[in-house]
């Protein structure tokens, strides 16, 4: 059973920045595709970013350029580093692990999921 854990949420000021981190349980978490998506209040969940086995990345056009994913493989870790935080990125965020190790959008496509992490960015 592959385990994950989100931390790194909080509240923060508009224009500041967090980093999340994401812990993943397994072996063998440098096969798999990682994801952060996010889910805010009456929304449905989006995706954020996704980062590949590989280490290729994609995301939403409402954070890119604002936003980084990272992994750690020594470490079974994935970041996502966000700057330039705008109110509208307030929500819960999300970690899912793909055992497929290729890039995925949707979230029906990943494996296993953390129980999310609240990011507050105030005006």
């Amino acid at each position: 059973q592959v385990q994950v854990v989100e931390s790194g949420g909080g509240l923060v000021q508009a224009g500041g920045s967090l980093t999340l981190s994401c812990i993943v349980s397994g072996r063998t978490f440098s096969t798999y595709a990682m994801g952060w998506f996010r889910q805010a209040p009456g929304k449905e969940r989006e995706f954020v970013a996704a980062i590949s086995r590989s280490g290729g990345t994609v995301y939403a056009d409402s954070v890119k350029g604002r936003f980084t994913i990272s992994r750690d493989n020594a470490k079974n870790t994935v970041y996502l580093q966000m700057n330039n935080l705008k109110p509208e990125d307030t929500a819960v965020y999300y970690c899912a692990a793909r055992l497929s190790g290729g890039l995925a959008t949707s979230p029906e496509i990943y494996d296993y999921w953390g129980q999310g992490t609240q990011v507050t960015v105030s005006t």
